[in-house]
């Protein structure tokens, strides 16, 4: 199973499709659904049994912990991100939220996540 965050929005939802295309290994998509996240990106994925959709932010340390933990991901790929230029300058503060601390707090836990590992499953991450 991989954990994919950012995956409701047009890069994620993409590499979660194309990745189904090539393999049947589960995906949880996480996604705050922001402006760039939209559910309809994943519509023809709801209800297989390979895949489920979390909405939480990157920043909620408590809720990647948990989903590192109870679900034991080979591997996490990134993808939550405010991306749009026009609205960093609206809002610089939710640019710095995500694309920082977000990436931080996300990047922290997967990091105790790995080392937590055994040697074979420290490869297989």
């Amino acid at each position: 199973m991989i954990l994919v965050t950012g995956g409701a929005g047009f890069i994620g939802s993409n590499f979660i499709h194309n990745w189904f295309t090539n393999s049947e290994e589960p995906i949880i998509a996480l996604d705050k659904l922001t402006y760039a996240g939209n559910l309809g990106n994943l519509e023809v994925l709801k209800g297989r049994s390979n895949f489920r959709f979390v909405r939480t932010d990157i920043s909620n340390r408590k809720i990647i912990k948990k989903l590192l933990r109870d679900e034991k991901p080979r591997a996490v790929v990134n993808f939550a991100a405010e991306s749009h230029v026009d609205r960093s300058i609206l809002d610089p503060k939710a640019f710095i939220n995500t694309n920082i601390l977000g990436t931080f707090n996300l990047l922290t836990e997967a990091n105790k996540y790995f080392h937590n590992l055994n040697n074979i499953q420290k490869k297989r991450f």
